[in-house]
């Protein structure tokens, strides 16, 4: 299975939190927490343990947050 890529652009040094959360929002992995250098970055996300279904991941930089969907599809 190919990993689920997740790409941002930091402009700062910032610090990063980027999680995964299932449909009914329990935490399922942290990927980053930490601070991180002004730069493109790409996190690779292994679901292969995971059932199909609807995720969401969440990533906070400084002030920053956005939360956004995945599909995962068997």
């Amino acid at each position: 299975m190919i990993p689920t890529e997740i790409k941002y652009t930091l402009k700062d040094l910032t610090f990063v939190v980027l999680k995964i959360f299932d449909v009914l929002g329990s935490e399922i992995a942290v990927l980053k927490n930490e601070y991180q250098a002004a730069c493109d970055y790409t996190v690779h996300f292994d679901a292969s343990k995971l059932p199909s279904g609807i995720y969401f991941y969440s990533i906070t930089a400084g002030s920053f947050r956005q939360t956004k969907k995945m599909i995962l599809l068997r």
